[in-house]
């Protein structure tokens, strides 16, 4: 993670992350982008989106674990990035006891 995106994210790790510094939470920047995706506002997506490009928004989702996502999130996500349609969407991730 290069300086631009961590000052991108260290605002938005501090408002979805609450529950660990900032500091802490750009340990895994990739959880505080999955984060906002999935339960950010407007505005903070747009800003995500325009800092920090499609392409990298794709890989948090393609790479995303079980419970980040909610059922709505993932759908829009997955149409909007190009990586489905809304009828064809992928199965999200889920725990196994395997």
């Amino acid at each position: 993670m290069n300086s631009r995106d961590a000052d991108t994210l260290k605002p938005l790790a501090s408002k979805y992350i609450w529950w660990k510094s900032p500091e802490e939470a750009l340990a895994m920047p990739e959880r505080v982008i999955a984060q906002v995706m999935n339960l950010g506002d407007h505005a903070d997506i747009q800003s995500l989106a325009k800092q920090l490009g499609d392409e990298v928004l794709r890989k948090v989702l393609t790479h995303a674990q079980a419970g980040e996502f909610n059922e709505r999130s993932w759908t829009y996500w997955h149409y909007r990035l190009g990586l489905s349609n809304a009828e064809q969407v992928p199965v999200m991730p889920h725990r196994s006891l395997d």
